[in-house]
């Protein structure tokens, strides 16, 4: 088959071209340099150059606080560059992959959150995260929607990487307790990913949620880095309050992965083990 990847040049794009060195199947990877997915033109030439089997959509404006102030181009990215992608796919009778966000619900439940919850995004970023998923829905294409959470890796800007600087460079960091859910290393989601498309299981249409497994809050996430890092930095809890942000956060982001577990057969490891696993990744580099 033929894959076609945008975003190549994130977090999750970067963990693609790792799989599909693995593969017998043919990738294509673009960024924003080489295909611009906000142009419907160029992304139906794109997808009839490469003979798409398979899109693979690992683009996303991610910003969530400046989105707030920049809600246009969240849009253009978030929403209507996915419905162009939706569109070329339903043309090509291709299958869409698409990555979303926990961000799409309110953050108030008290169990995680399964595939048919309501969604009541918080802010500009949650809801054009939401406005593409519903466009992916409405085009007709054949589509795998997976819905993650606190993406990171050893690629670009994320969480843990920002936190082993800032406990290797101060004696003392406060890190807010009261907003819960489930790191994501971006290398598991790219295996689950090749594992859908190499196990030919394109058919199981429909949204997925996919995190790892365990629960902890950014204070405990923080902990368990700088501990893993050997940075001897005090972490003090405190509450959202008393870090504003522009943009409000879900106070609780855990998904139910039974779904994807059950329909693809996959094994989802332990946040904990994935960071460990990250982590000394960073250190060999």
């Amino acid at each position: 088959m033929n894959i076609l990847v945008t975003g190549a040049n994130g977090q999750l794009g970067n963990e693609m071209q790792r799989v599909a060195m693995l593969s017998a199947h043919h990738y294509t990877f673009t960024d924003v340099d080489t295909l611009d997915i906000c142009d419907l033109d160029a992304v139906r030439a794109m997808v009839a150059q490469v003979k798409a089997d398979v899109i693979v959509n690992c683009a996303a404006y991610t910003n969530v606080d400046k989105a707030e102030t920049d809600s246009e181009c969240a849009d253009r990215i978030n929403h209507l560059a996915v419905n162009n992608l939706a569109v070329a796919a339903c043309e090509a009778d291709a299958t869409l992959i698409h990555i979303s966000t926990d961000y799409v619900f309110p953050g108030t439940s008290s169990t995680p959150y399964n595939e048919d919850c309501p969604t009541q995004p918080l802010g500009v970023y949650g809801a054009t995260k939401l406005a593409g998923e519903l466009a992916v829905k409405a085009s007709g294409c054949k589509y795998i929607i997976i819905r993650t959470a606190w993406l990171y890796s050893v690629y670009g800007n994320n969480f843990v990487k920002t936190m082993r600087r800032l406990t290797a460079e101060r004696p003392t960091l406060n890190v807010v307790f009261d907003q819960v859910g489930t790191p994501t290393y971006a290398g598991d989601l790219a295996d689950v990913i090749a594992t859908i498309i190499n196990d030919k299981k394109l058919c199981h249409t429909g949204v997925y949620h996919f995190s790892n497994e365990g629960v902890c809050s950014w204070y405990d996430f923080a902990v368990a880095i700088a501990s893993l890092s050997g940075n001897d930095c005090l972490i003090k809890p405190i509450r959202s309050e008393d870090y504003p942000t522009a943009a409000a956060r879900p106070h609780f982001s855990v998904l139910d992965k039974a779904k994807i577990r059950n329909t693809f057969g996959v094994t989802i490891p332990h946040w904990y083990a994935s960071l460990v696993k990250c982590i000394n990744q960073l250190d060999r580099k």
